[in-house]
């Protein structure tokens, strides 16, 4: 068998599809989770799985170094509001938590993930194991975008990366050149929801940000998104060629294809 690989799991498919890959190269999978629900996900596909609380980063630590975990990935969504809630952290958490210049996803994560290297652990990034994931550039679907939507794709792209230099989030959604929603706390899926309620026919882009240590959380797209995108109106969904991760493809694209909307990924080059 090859070496232990940690996995430090948020919410959803994506773990679970990750653990699968590294269980297929020989690789021994231990997960820390933060829900009894992902554990329940987890527990046919792992190893083994841990329950943490988010604020138990000083356990975390002890569990991957009892179960000998050399390389950590980090993988899968985090409520943040949830994460607000987590009660009293243990020292090594709120020692962590204390340090932060800000308290934003990526300014949490590559601390962090810092701290995890300096107790001796390599942080690999999901993409190292999961390339074909990754989205290509290309139309992925029948409909193609207008020339109106192509320019709406440039400049949502443009916004993204402006909110993404500040930390905030990684997706907006735009019209006619004008910026209906902007991605914060609330996540992707409420986003696009949110868009839905002011105005039809959106655009909806997707990047990673330009600060973003590229190991770690990554935008990921699905199924569900798709169906988010019906509910809401939407007409492109453009991700982030190279740097977004797009699973249950096949699925997604006879969804999409179906309600004739248009999923692209993009090359984004800063004029």
């Amino acid at each position: 068998m090859g070496s232990v690989v940690g996995i430090i799991s948020g919410e959803g498919e994506f773990p679970l599809i990750l653990a699968r890959s590294l269980k297929k190269q020989g690789h021994k999978v231990v997960a820390v989770c933060f829900s009894k629900t992902q554990e329940n996900l987890l527990k046919t596909e792992v190893d083994k799985v841990y329950t943490l609380s988010i604020g138990q980063f000083g356990k975390l630590i002890k569990v991957f170094k009892k179960e000998k975990a050399k390389e950590l990935i980090f993988l899968g969504k985090i409520d943040k509001s949830r994460a607000l809630k987590i009660g009293i952290p243990d020292l090594k958490a709120f020692f962590l938590w204390r340090k932060l210049k800000n308290r934003e996803d990526n300014s949490i994560l590559k601390a962090v993930a810092d701290e995890l290297e300096k107790e001796g652990f390599v942080v690999k990034g999901a993409s190292d194991y999961l390339q074909e994931f990754l989205v290509e550039e290309k139309v992925y679907t029948k409909r193609k975008p207008t020339k109106q939507e192509w320019e709406d794709i440039e400049y949502g792209f443009k916004i993204a990366k402006k909110i993404g230099e500040l930390d905030i989030g990684q997706c907006v959604v735009v019209k006619d050149k004008m910026t209906v929603a902007v991605e914060a706390m609330e996540g992707t899926d409420k986003t696009i929801l949110r868009a839905g309620e002011l105005k039809k026919d959106c655009v909806v882009v997707k990047v990673a940000k330009p600060i973003q240590d590229l190991r770690l959380d990554l935008p990921v797209v699905g199924l569900n998104t798709v169906k988010t995108l019906i509910k809401a109106g939407a007409k492109v969904l453009a991700l982030e060629a190279g740097k977004c991760f797009f699973l249950q493809q096949e699925e997604a694209i006879s969804l999409a294809n179906k309600h004739k909307i248009s999923i692209v990924g993009w090359k984004y080059e800063k004029a």
